[in-house]
């Protein structure tokens, strides 16, 4: 087994189009020092108050400042709050808020704000708020610089959920009476951040300049911070190895180039900085569709899988194969002994000759489409080999490839799809990263991230429903046992890989892995190594 420590000592493009970011074959000592230079992906919106994947939640955290930021420990710091108290039954959070905060239009931040955005937005749109704050029965407004939560259970799980990435505020002066999800706010962003909106040119950068009304103003010390999109990864790499970028999140290159870079003396992937996103890789099937609610399908594709093989070819041998549904990096809440399904190519013809699916004269049982989440390279490896591994046992694959924003609408608002493969984080707690997905009241069409499988089981139901309000940790763990003991049985997901979250960064960058949420923080006290 690899842990996470274990892989960061195992790691021992073309010219960038926008003139701030053209600094290929320069020495490090003319680099930019008032500009910071991230890598992307696409990038399907610039808030991740609902979207909640890599790009936009990297990007948003520079613009929006959350309640609160977090310790190692994942103890609440000061942020928008300058102190809060919590009941001792954890069913009330009061905030008080920070005075002379504006929103970048000039506008007052105040508990309206959190108010409106719990309410409508955490608790009815986000895929992880939906059931973080389903209790949430209101926030009351004392007065303009205090917000109290309440809620009708104890909620343990939102003392982890306050980050700005995670529940993020939005103005309620321009987002309420307005669909969220078609605001054009989203494109042109107005946040409380050290850094606000400029300028977005699809497909190729975002530009946020420094906010000279920021509360905290003399933390603020970048005049600007550059988002480049480059979707292929070895262009990314060629980019961090030319030093035309400084910083890429959420393993922004191949995995065997993460390696290489390592080695150069000005690239590092830091141990730290993003321990927040323990994060595993999967196949998810379309449970919808009357192929797949027989368990003696879903069972057979499984066997006919080799993990090992996965995550040795496919993630170079990166964190370490999976065992359930929740990350080994949660020990807590992990567990190891479960129900599993070897690779086994005769079992699995067997079972899908009992499953009533013999093979055809050309040698074909049925055939399925596959959606890789197109958004890194393992994802479309992934899909080859699931095609490849399929044909073994008579099952013809279709590899269907898109756009991001295309994948999200076809999977979690079409429900067009009959296997997919991606990856989630699990966050700091079930409750937050993997509730989101096996919650039968999660089956949310357009909330992407959510429970797009349309999995529905009743024990699973009152185990992760009770996990959620449940303040002993024994018997929360014990919860969460159960959850994994009954979906490492059923699968209606396969879980392939425990993935460890890396960034990848220039050694001249210093201040953007010292929280657990690394690169997505708002970067305020950012600077460069001299």
């Amino acid at each position: 087994m690899i842990n996470r420590r274990d892989t960061f000592k195992l790691i021992g493009a073309t010219a960038l189009l926008h003139p701030l970011l053209t600094t290929a074959g320069r020495a490090e000592t003319d680099l930019p020092t008032d500009t910071l230079r991230f890598v992307t992906g696409e990038v399907p919106s610039l808030v991740s108050a609902i979207l909640t994947s890599a790009g936009p939640t990297v990007v948003a955290g520079k613009m929006f400042d959350g309640l609160v930021t977090y310790d190692f420990d994942f103890k609440m710091q000061p942020l928008l709050a300058e102190s809060w108290e919590v009941s001792g039954d954890l069913r009330q959070y009061r905030f008080n808020l920070r005075s002379g905060v504006k929103w970048h239009d000039g506008q007052p931040f105040t508990s309206k704000d959190v108010a409106w955005s719990a309410m409508n937005v955490w608790k009815k749109l986000h895929p992880r708020g939906r059931a973080t704050f389903e209790f949430l029965t209101e926030v009351q407004t004392p007065d303009d610089k205090t917000a109290i939560f309440v809620f009708e259970q104890p909620a343990p799980v939102a003392r982890f959920a306050f980050h700005g990435t995670e529940s993020q505020i939005l103005p309620a002066h321009l987002y309420e009476n307005t669909d969220v999800a078609t605001n054009p706010h989203n494109a042109a962003p107005v946040g409380t951040g050290p850094y606000r909106f400029v300028e977005w040119e699809r497909g190729s950068h975002i530009v946020l300049e420094r906010n000279p009304d920021y509360w905290d103003a003399g933390s603020v010390t970048l005049n600007r911070i550059i988002f480049k999109t480059i979707p292929d990864a070895s262009s990314r790499s060629a980019a961090f190895e030319a030093r035309e970028v400084d910083v890429g999140v959420g393993m922004p290159v191949a995995l065997n180039d993460a390696r290489r870079l390592a080695e150069l003396d000005y690239i590092e992937l830091p141990e730290h900085g993003q321990e927040a996103y323990p994060a595993q890789a999967w196949i998810e099937f379309n449970l919808r569709k009357e192929l797949f609610q027989d368990i003696r399908v879903r069972q057979a594709i499984a066997h006919a899988l080799d993990r090992s093989l996965i995550h040795k070819l496919i993630w170079m041998s990166f964190g370490r194969v999976a065992t359930g549904p929740i990350s080994y990096e949660l020990p807590a809440f992990h567990a190891d002994n479960l129900p599993s399904y070897d690779y086994n190519i005769e079992k699995a013809n067997q079972l899908l000759d009992e499953a009533g699916h013999p093979r055809d004269k050309d040698g074909v049982r049925f055939r399925i489409t596959h959606d890789p989440m197109p958004i890194a390279e393992p994802y479309f490896r992934t899909a080859d080999y699931f095609k490849q591994a399929l044909k073994q046992i008579g099952i013809e694959v279709e590899v269907r490839t898109q756009d991001f924003a295309t994948w999200i609408k076809r999977v979690y608002t079409e429900n067009d799809f009959d296997t997919i493969n991606a990856l989630n984080n699990n966050m700091m707690d079930p409750s937050m990263g993997q509730m989101r997905y096996f919650w039968s009241k999660n089956i949310a069409k357009g909330t992407p991230f959510s429970n797009g499988m349309a999995y529905s089981n009743a024990e699973v139901d009152a185990a992760l429903e009770a996990a959620r309000v449940e303040s002993d940790e024994n018997k929360r763990r014990e919860l969460f046992l159960k959850f994994q003991e009954i979906v490492a049985r059923e699968i209606p997901r396969l879980t392939l890989v425990d993935v460890p979250w890396f960034q990848v960064q220039n050694s001249r960058v210093q201040g953007v892995d010292v929280t657990p949420y690394g690169a997505n923080e708002n970067l305020a006290g950012f600077k460069f190594r001299t």
